[in-house]
């Protein structure tokens, strides 16, 4: 790994980069991986606001999702080969943003995409004149037990070595990733929760603030060769008071199912088990680890020496609100484009 150091910015840190110590914003040759996924959009919208001559690489069919402004090429980021040809084209480029992530989380899909089409994309835009990698990474990679947070790191690791510049942005927890109860306690049904509700917490990030973030990093000297966590406005909350909230909205007195986490214990142990002899269980094996990774762990910094997830020391960033949203979805005002990884 590279010896240049790297560190996570604080709050007050962040407060007092704001401002007059940012760059000015100047054009700039961006290639785009990942553009057309919610967060992926919102990063480039914010590119081109700012003027960057803005291209993106998208797999077939996918050309319609690309934002006003912005160029889509179709590619196959897999193959080092049509990245060049169809891709990059032979043209110079100044900066990567990579949004890209695997849609499952499994073992392959997570070092077919997390990992080797970073790679190859690193490799192919080193050598069309890229010098600056702006990198969407996640929180979770703090305390790594599931493939593809194992291959986040390993691809971090390789930036870092690249000798070309970085920023690795660590996000929290995503709003679409916090709304797939909205409809059903809308239906009627109480709210689902690990535990007593309070076992986790978060502080949710809006994907046109975390865009935001992402395009500033450009201009931003200060937060370049660095690892940055951020998360959204406000203090962090637990999926208990997510719940209050919403019943709140709805304007119903709070119901609530606690789920024990020992039952998730137990499924992934069956499934794991099972997997040994049947693939396609060993896959929903895989799924129910990282359910039960979400549900146990919150989505804030880590303190490494006490093992304790600190919302003090975890950055924030935006104006956009979780409850903000809610009372939009709720409104019929946004919809929700939910992952793959959604818990509910």
């Amino acid at each position: 790994m590279s010896e240049r150091t790297h560190h996570a910015e604080t709050p007050d840190a962040e407060a007092a980069l704001s401002g007059d110590s940012a760059n000015r914003t100047r054009p700039r040759r961006v290639l785009v991986l990942g553009g057309t996924g919610t967060i992926g959009r919102a990063t480039v919208r914010a590119l081109v606001s700012r003027g960057h001559e803005t291209v993106c690489l998208v797999r077939p069919g996918a050309e319609g999702r690309t934002p006003k402004g912005a160029t889509a090429r179709v590619a196959d980021v897999t193959d080092p080969a049509s990245l060049a040809r169809d891709g990059l084209r032979g043209e110079r480029f100044d900066v990567l943003v990579s949004c890209l992530a695997s849609r499952t989380g499994l073992p392959a899909d997570a070092w077919a995409i997390d990992h080797q089409a970073q790679v190859n994309a690193l490799r192919a835009s080193e050598a069309a004149g890229v010098r600056h990698v702006v990198l969407l990474s996640a929180i979770c990679v703090q305390k790594p037990v599931l493939a593809f947070q194992h291959a986040k790191l390993a691809f971090e690791a390789e930036l870092i070595a690249s000798g070309l510049d970085y920023t690795i942005v660590r996000p929290t927890a995503f709003f679409k990733s916090l709304s797939g109860q909205v409809e059903r306690v809308r239906r009627g049904k109480p709210f689902l929760v690990f535990g007593d509700g309070a076992i986790t917490a978060c502080k949710p990030i809006a994907d046109d603030d975390l865009g935001a973030y992402l395009a500033e990093c450009l201009d931003r000297d200060d937060r370049r060769n660095r690892i940055l966590p951020i998360g959204g406005p406000g203090e962090a909350i637990t999926p208990r008071a997510q719940g209050e909230h919403l019943f709140a909205l709805l304007g119903r007195e709070p119901r609530f199912t606690r789920v024990p986490v020992a039952l998730l214990d137990a499924i992934v142990t069956i499934l794991a088990t099972l997997g040994r002899w049947l693939p396609a269980l060993a896959a929903k094996a895989e799924l129910a680890r990282i359910g039960r990774y979400y549900a146990t762990e919150s989505m804030l910094v880590l303190d490494p020496t006490t093992g304790r997830y600190d919302a003090r020391a975890t950055p924030s960033t935006g104006s956009q609100t979780l409850f903000d949203y809610y009372a939009r979805l709720v409104r019929g005002e946004a919809t929700n484009e939910r992952g793959d990884h959604a818990v509910f």
